[in-house]
């Protein structure tokens, strides 16, 4: 789901939306993983709101919110965001310098108990929320915005 903005973020030297999906589409297979700009067309800017939306729109979807290790940090910052953990489970990705700081983080802490084993990561989707795992891969540098620029060097 490519955001039409983040208003944790300053938009300065933001790629405008249909670049940013337009990148995010030769990433994905179009098939499990499909690029989208549904945030954009159904108005939400909140990932409360959204969150909300999709299940109402999709109620037999199963969603996982994906979250970077450095966004569990913050996610306190955001808006409802103790009803972000309990609206779906949350599969969190490993970032550099984050990982660790993660897990002693206010959010990890208060829901702490809801963690589950990496074991449980396909059973993720059918978890009752609040529920997250913590994916045990190697740690990846790349940013969106790294990935838009070589992206970009290697289009015709």
């Amino acid at each position: 789901m490519v955001s039409p903005g983040n208003p944790l973020k300053p938009s300065i030297g933001m790629a405008p939306l249909p670049e940013r999906l337009a990148t995010a589409r030769r990433f994905a297979d179009g098939r499990r993983i499909i690029a989208t700009d549904i945030e954009a067309r159904i108005g939400t800017r909140y990932t409360v709101d959204t969150m909300r939306e999709l299940k109402r729109r999709f109620p037999a979807a199963r969603f996982v919110w994906l979250m970077g290790a450095d966004n569990l940090i913050q996610l306190p910052r955001w808006g409802s965001w103790r009803r972000i953990i309990r609206a779906m489970p949350m599969l969190v990705l490993p970032r550099p310098g984050a990982t660790r700081r993660a897990l002693a983080s206010q959010a990890a802490k208060a829901y702490g108990k809801y963690r589950l084993p990496a074991r449980a990561g396909l059973c993720l989707p059918a978890a009752e929320s609040p529920a997250w795992i913590l994916l045990p891969v190697k740690e990846n540098p790349v940013s969106a915005t790294e990935l838009r620029r070589k992206a970009k060097g290697a289009s015709p």
